[in-house]
């Protein structure tokens, strides 16, 4: 049944999803739900496989338990989807601009890369980050 109700999902839906259950503490659910055989990640700061990152994520998930995700983005072309996010550590934190890029495969999470421009305090850009 989960099976058949993710493939009622787009790529695009399950990467939202992915994000909002990571950023709320459920990081086993994220990787049981989405993250396929043989996943891979790009974030310099870990290892390269599904498990150093997924043990990133639950640190991070105690560190912050106020942790906060709201997606402004979503593009999904084919295979691949990008989410643009505000991403709070608090709700004191004026957090950072993020851009996750997912690569997947049989419906599932194979590649993950992330990319983090925390937000300035005084910009001279009066657009904002969003």
């Amino acid at each position: 049944m989960e099976q058949r109700m993710k493939a009622n999902l787009s790529h695009k839906d399950q990467a939202v999803s992915f994000l909002q259950l990571v950023a709320s503490g459920k990081v086993e659910e994220a990787y049981q739900k989405y993250i396929g055989p043989g996943f891979c990640h790009h974030n310099p700061y870990f290892r390269g496989d599904a498990d150093s990152l997924m043990l990133a994520m639950k640190e991070s998930a105690v560190q912050n338990p106020n942790k906060t995700l709201e997606v402004k983005h979503a593009i999904e072309e084919g295979e691949m989807v990008t989410v643009h996010s505000h991403v709070r550590q608090n709700p004191e934190d004026l957090g950072g601009a993020v851009v996750h890029i997912f690569r997947f495969q049989d419906n599932q999470i194979v590649e993950l890369w992330d990319i983090g421009q925390p937000i300035p305090e005084n910009s001279p850009n009066e657009n904002g980050m969003f």
